[in-house]
């Protein structure tokens, strides 16, 4: 991966030169409304808003100064280059539901939607200030009426919610020194990228203030954090909590990097992958703390490879579901919570659930040095399908101190579909359907 970090970074070096001429653009100063919380404010300013990304020419920056702005979403851009958009102030996102701007189908718009853009920076210089309390740096999404009363919340709106922040289409981008706040639904979704680098940024979504992952934060559904597809990703030194996966890679996607995070959720994953090829991936040096599940690769459909795939360097402590799983998603797209999608959420404490492993392949996977502590289940899943089963799943000193004994007792894992699994070093427990080349 010393490649793709050289080769990422000669591509967003690019960014550091940007904007060595042009305008500042205050939005304060050209009409935008700060610390005023009301409906018509927010519809002005996402009107000036809209406006203002339209007008922008190469070297331009847009400055958010320190205060907060009620804002509408429905913010869409697009089609320019060599731009600086400073946020040293919030972003405050409406929560009003009922009429928030939608497309033609009755579909939401996104709080915030770019695309074709290129060599653009997202920056602030406020962070240190947003740790002592004050406003700098944030794009909020204001998410708590969309997620809705716990537990019935996701009946109401399911998954038609806008993302906070969604680039479709960008070539060298780099996000820094932001935080990402409460979306209604994913957080941060940049696609079909090329050239990606976030560095110092937070995400948080959060119900309520509790260092876990109970019943009531984890129906902020869908809440995901880092969601990324294309080429060339480096996301680094930053950190997510987040009811939903903490990062994503999705479809086709090759050549990321994600190193020295702090993350909590349902895991650093891999998928849900349809019918396309992931491979070249690569977590390090991260710490999981209290996360809901640790590991995380899945399959959603038929006709999926994700292949040369590492996790090295990783500590889950005290994880509350699976710390390590390899095999289809375990979720539902309907109001059926219990579906199987093609794994059931409610699988295997409720009998009549199902888990189907989809005819996609896992290929070359590694997990080094990696400790998992206090796991309240057992270590994890690990589901092929029989006809396509995995290849050289190498697990290497992957250590669980004081695992969870349910649902699978002293076997640990449950294990199938694996054709070539191997245990090395100081692993244990080993999954029953590896090869034991252990220490031992």
């Amino acid at each position: 991966m010393g490649m793709v970090k050289l080769l990422i970074g000669c591509v967003l070096s690019v960014c550091f030169m940007v904007n060595c001429y042009g305008n500042i653009i205050n939005f304060a100063d050209i009409g935008g409304i700060s610390e005023e919380y009301s409906e018509i404010t927010a519809w002005r300013n996402g009107g000036l808003m809209n406006q203002t990304l339209a007008s922008l020419k190469s070297g331009d920056t847009l400055l958010i100064p320190d205060s907060t702005f009620y804002i509408m979403g429905g913010i869409v851009g697009g089609f320019f280059s060599d731009i600086t958009i400073q946020i040293d102030g919030k972003l405050m996102f409406s929560n009003d539901t009922r009429h928030w701007p939608t497309n033609g189908d009755g579909h939401v718009l996104e709080c915030i939607y770019l695309t074709n853009i290129t060599n653009v920076v997202f920056t602030s210089t406020n962070s240190v200030a947003r740790d002592h309390g004050g406003s700098g740096g944030v794009l909020d999404g204001n998410g708590l009426r969309w997620w809705g009363l716990p537990g019935v919340g996701y009946l109401h709106y399911t998954e038609n919610r806008p993302r906070l922040f969604n680039v479709e289409f960008g070539v060298n981008i780099l996000i820094e020194n932001i935080l990402f706040k409460d979306s209604p639904y994913w957080t941060f979704y940049v696609q079909k990228v090329d050239g990606l680098e976030v560095r110092e940024s937070e995400i948080s979504a959060r119900r309520t203030e509790k260092e876990d992952h109970n019943m009531v934060d984890m129906t902020a559904f869908n809440t995901d954090g880092y969601d990324v597809t294309g080429r060339n990703v480096w996301i680094h030194d930053s950190s997510v909590w987040c009811q939903d996966d903490t990062i994503a890679v999705k479809d086709d996607s090759q050549n990321m990097l994600f190193e020295r995070i702090n993350a909590s959720g349902v895991g650093l994953t891999i998928g849900s992958i349809g019918a396309s090829t992931v491979r070249n991936i690569t977590f390090r040096d991260c710490y999981m703390p209290n996360s809901y599940k640790g590991i995380y690769l899945k399959f959603r459909s038929d006709g999926g490879l994700i292949e040369d795939v590492t996790f090295e360097n990783i500590v889950i402590d005290s994880p509350s579901q699976w710390p390590i799983w390899i095999g289809p998603a375990q979720q539902s797209d309907s109001r059926r919570l219990c579906a199987a999608h093609p794994c059931s959420i409610c699988w295997p404490e409720l009998p009549s659930s199902e888990c189907n492993a989809p005819l996609s392949q896992y290929r070359n996977i590694l997990l080094k040095n990696i400790t998992v502590n206090n796991s309240k289940k057992s270590p994890g899943v690990i589901i092929g399908n029989p006809d396509m089963q995995m290849e050289n799943i190498v697990f290497d000193d992957v250590v669980f101190n004081n695992p969870g004994e349910k649902p699978w007792g002293d076997d640990y894992f449950t294990c199938e579909g694996v054709s070539s699994g191997v245990a090395l070093g100081n692993t244990w427990p080993v999954p029953p359907c590896f090869e034991d080349k252990t220490a031992k």
